[in-house]
């Protein structure tokens, strides 16, 4: 099993069916195997499988998931291909360094590469599931790429670069995948509410913030049980304060 059975591709909303034979088709040109899609609009079509080429064993394996949290929960590296500026800005990467980025990775855990719908593009929710963005450069006034077009480039440069070595150290602890980062989340937020930490003017901006830091982190499942730990030690102490206040109640 080489590094690029551990690498799927992800359409979100895919609006036109042909793009999603598109895509299909760009992915077995470069070996990828591994097509998930989040509820698309129509699938599966006549038009795909036309697009497709001759790629239709992808669309029959293809996974549909009815959100994106779904589709990348086993994951432990999940990169939004994304060409928009965000305020909370993730770690961007450009196709090479996104293709070393991934086949490092990959060896450890399963990796998605995430596109969204044609016209819009992945939404502010879709990329806080993401711990790294992409970009392809291109005509800063006209930088909207085709769907299967972007798919291609990425998916070449994972091609190009997979035959270089695997890296000679191994972690200590396996990487945490998205749903175990997603729970920590939920974790997080309950205590902060707790804590009256998220009574602020903007509580969706402050733990996009903190999403923001801790998808840079990459934390381990170690790392991830730790955190857990502290947030029920947390826990812990409040309701012992609060049962110490009101002695009644």
């Amino acid at each position: 099993m080489n590094a690029l059975s551990h690498v799927r591709i992800v359409l979100v909303g895919t609006t036109h069916p042909g793009n999603i034979g598109a895509v299909a088709r760009a992915m077995l040109n470069m070996t990828l195997q591994r097509l998930y899609l989040v509820q698309p609009k129509f699938f599966p079509h006549e038009d795909a499988t036309a697009r497709a080429a001759g790629a239709d064993s992808l669309l029959t394996q293809a996974v549909v998931c009815d959100d994106l949290a779904a589709a990348v929960a086993d994951c432990t590296l999940v990169i939004g291909a994304s060409a928009r500026a965000r305020s909370i800005e993730l770690p961007p990467l450009d196709p090479p360094a996104c293709a070393e980025r991934v086949l490092d990775h990959a060896g450890r855990g399963d990796v998605a590469l995430v596109f969204g719908p044609e016209h819009s593009g992945l939404s502010n929710a879709d990329l806080d599931l993401c711990q790294q963005r992409v970009f392809i450069p291109s005509n800063p006034e006209f930088a909207s790429l085709n769907l299967a077009a972007a798919v291609q480039v990425l998916a070449y440069e994972l091609y190009r670069h997979v035959d270089r070595p695997a890296p000679a150290t191994e972690p200590a602890s396996p990487p945490a995948t998205r749903e175990q980062v997603e729970h920590l989340f939920t974790h997080l937020e309950q205590v902060l509410e707790q804590l009256r930490f998220l009574r602020m003017s903007n509580p969706e901006r402050g733990m996009r913030r903190l999403r923001a830091l801790v998808n840079r982190a990459a934390p381990d499942q170690n790392e991830v049980q730790i955190l857990r730990g502290i947030l029920s030690a947390t826990e812990h102490a409040l309701a012992a304060a609060e049962a110490k206040a009101n002695p009644d109640a």
